[in-house]
């Protein structure tokens, strides 16, 4: 009969703990050893980039407009008088020349007053003509001492009196044909109509604009330009105009007028281009681009790519030359164009900038140049 040990020391039981204790280390040795492999393998990759080095460049923008081709001077026509309209000869497009008749007032109404004031200068005449024949008595008598001092006084200031009854119906009857001749609306200066708001039997009262005519002559280029335009400076007041329809139909201008106040619909402030020479086919309607320069400055521009964001503000990668590491640099936007952004502030020259690339990038990231430096 065999008898056991009961001792927990006993070799012959620790043996195979032991062996199993000694391959878990070693097994969890080898686990270690591949992932600092991995590791490493992770820090010493680098991630391919494109990138820039950072160089202010001269730049001249332009800006362009479009506009409509209006007349110097307009003028809106209107009846002096009240009236029925009985006739209108011209219509939106016409052109007109100084006098010709542009619509007609039923003149009865006028004619009556005229015939009214006709009446009492004729009846005025004949109180004069009393009145001037009393007067001359009443000399005759005084001086011949057959009448008194104050029916000669009296005479005499009856003959003033008819005089200025006279004076004023003949004044009259001038107001009354004045009237009579407002009756038939004509164009004051030669040009076209540009707007028309009456029609055959229409009642109109007076002053009420009827007509807008565009006199012949000068020309303007007029714009409606937001506020934020005026914030550059242009090169110079010299713009170049292009009829929209026909590129190739071109003038020059300069800005003659900026209206001092914005308009509270659109927001937009009206600026006024005189045209030098215009073209014939610039007539007034069309539709015309202004083009100005502003004045040339050196700007940092780099491609929509190359833009990114630290936190709400826009950032771009930068790459240390020495560490080769990237970095996030935050930057102040100039301006937002087409393909580009212009950096205002934030970056300097010579300075090497991510362009593509940089969506995949982390902060102290190594990184390697596609194609070497540029």
């Amino acid at each position: 009969m065999t008898t056991q040990s009961s001792n927990p020391t006993d070799p012959l039981r620790t043996l195979p703990a032991a062996k199993a204790l000694v391959a878990a280390a070693v097994l969890a040795g080898v686990a270690l050893s591949g992932c600092n492999d991995r590791a490493a393998q992770t820090a010493t990759r680098a991630t391919l980039v494109r990138t820039t080095i950072v160089q202010p460049r001269d730049r001249q923008a332009s800006l362009t407009l479009t506009g409509e081709i209006q007349a110097r001077f307009r003028a809106d026509l209107s009846f002096r008088v009240n009236g029925r309209v009985v006739a209108r000869t011209v219509d939106v497009g016409a052109h007109v020349n100084k006098g010709d008749v542009l619509a007609r007032l039923d003149p009865a109404e006028q004619q009556a007053d005229v015939d009214a004031a006709t009446a009492a200068v004729a009846s005025a005449e004949a109180q004069l003509r009393v009145a001037k024949a009393t007067f001359e008595r009443q000399k005759a008598l005084i001086a011949s001492g057959f009448t008194t001092r104050t029916v000669y006084d009296q005479a005499r200031e009856g003959l003033r009196t008819a005089e200025g009854m006279l004076e004023a119906a003949k004044a009259q009857l001038g107001t009354s044909k004045d009237a009579l001749g407002y009756t038939v609306l004509r164009a004051e200066a030669d040009g076209v109509i540009t707007a028309r708001n009456l029609e055959v039997g229409q009642i109109v009262p007076a002053a009420q604009p009827v007509f807008s005519l565009a006199q012949d002559g000068e020309r303007d280029a007029v714009f409606e330009v937001y506020e934020s335009v005026f914030l550059g400076e242009a090169d110079s007041r010299r713009v170049t105009l292009a009829l929209v329809s026909h590129p190739g139909v071109t003038a020059t201008g300069e800005v003659r007028e900026i209206s001092p106040a914005i308009d509270a619909k659109s927001s937009t402030i009206r600026v006024k281009v005189s045209i030098e020479n215009p073209p014939g086919a610039m007539t007034l309607g069309s539709s015309v681009a202004g083009t100005v320069k502003t004045k040339a400055q050196k700007d940092i521009t780099l491609p929509w790519s190359a833009l990114m964001a630290a936190g709400r503000k826009p950032a771009v990668w930068t790459v240390d030359p020495k560490t080769q590491t990237a970095s996030l640099k935050p930057v102040t936007v100039g301006a937002y164009e087409a393909g580009q952004v212009l950096i205002k502030a934030g970056l300097e020259p010579g300075e090497r900038v991510v362009v593509d690339g940089g969506k995949l990038l982390s902060v102290g990231q190594a990184v390697t140049e596609e194609g070497g430096q540029s």
